[in-house]
């Protein structure tokens, strides 16, 4: 059925104003990070001079190593987006290909736990990262974010994984496959849309995430980005180095938005997985 052109010029407008709210903060961000002193408070979008003294002061102040906390924060996201995929793609193919009693019950069970507010577990996850030594370091966040990224991860690879066709598998037990083998040499080559979504989904929310970050970890050197980025200051309470913030959130946004673009076709494919079926 064809559209009448003013529906399709109507479609068009909403699609341009969506596009124009969503980017235009990071243009903004961006414009104001190439900004310094008085320039500020200039009412045009773009600098007439713009500077990258910003940029450069966030590497050059020993009292804030932003770039010691980069390198936290890939550190803390790559480990919880490889343990989240691993422990994901074990769990999808006991959920989605193995069935036993209580299956959908567990998998509700898992799925409920991403429901609780970060704030609701906080005084019982303090307690067991100070049991188990892990208070203080940047490493000691790894735990509290699987909270977040595993339940998500199981859920969207069982959906996948049961999707898969029964006779691949029986394939590979006719040839005398384990579970172990039959996962990681038949099944993952074709788990990559589930995998990419899930990982990069993973990633943005440990890379983003600043409750546990600012609660668990107190020495400066094992910060994350997100709690660094808050505590950037000037040199009073009133004065707010607004330059240097929105510098430092378009260098951690960068990564990200690459990311999404390298992978976007993966992600919509792994993420619309089970929309349709037969």
């Amino acid at each position: 059925m064809r559209r009448a052109p003013w529906a399709v010029a109507a479609l068009y407008a909403l699609a341009v104003l969506v596009t124009v709210f969503s980017v235009y903060p990071f243009v903004y961000a961006l414009s104001t990070s190439f900004k310094t002193g008085t320039a500020l408070f200039d009412p045009t979008l773009w600098p007439s001079a713009p500077s990258l003294d910003n940029y450069v002061s966030l590497f050059t102040v020993a009292e804030q190593p932003f770039g010691r906390h980069i390198l936290n924060s890939i550190m803390v996201s790559v480990i919880v987006v490889s343990l989240s995929i691993f422990l994901g793609v074990t769990a999808a193919y006991a959920l989605g290909r193995i069935d036993f009693k209580g299956r959908g019950l567990l998998l509700g069970a898992i799925l409920a736990v991403s429901m609780f507010p970060a704030v609701a577990v906080l005084a019982g996850m303090y307690e067991l990262i100070r049991f188990l030594g892990l208070y203080n370091h940047a490493l000691g966040l790894v735990l509290p974010y699987m909270i977040f990224t595993l339940p998500f991860t199981v859920w969207v690879l069982t959906t996948f994984m049961e999707q898969l066709p029964k006779e691949l598998e029986e394939a590979a037990i006719m040839d005398g496959c384990g579970p172990a083998r039959i996962i990681w040499d038949v099944f993952m080559p074709l788990l990559w849309p589930a995998l990419v979504s899930t990982g990069l989904l993973a990633f943005i929310g440990a890379w983003n995430e600043f409750l546990f970050a600012l609660t668990f970890v107190l020495d400066n050197n094992e910060r994350t980005v997100p709690v660094s980025i808050s505590l950037i200051s000037g040199a009073s309470k009133y004065d707010i180095p607004w330059g240097k913030i929105m510098a430092a959130s378009v260098i951690v946004t960068l990564p990200l938005i690459g990311m999404v673009l390298v992978f976007q076709r993966k992600i919509v494919s792994g993420l619309t997985a089970g929309a349709v079926k037969g």
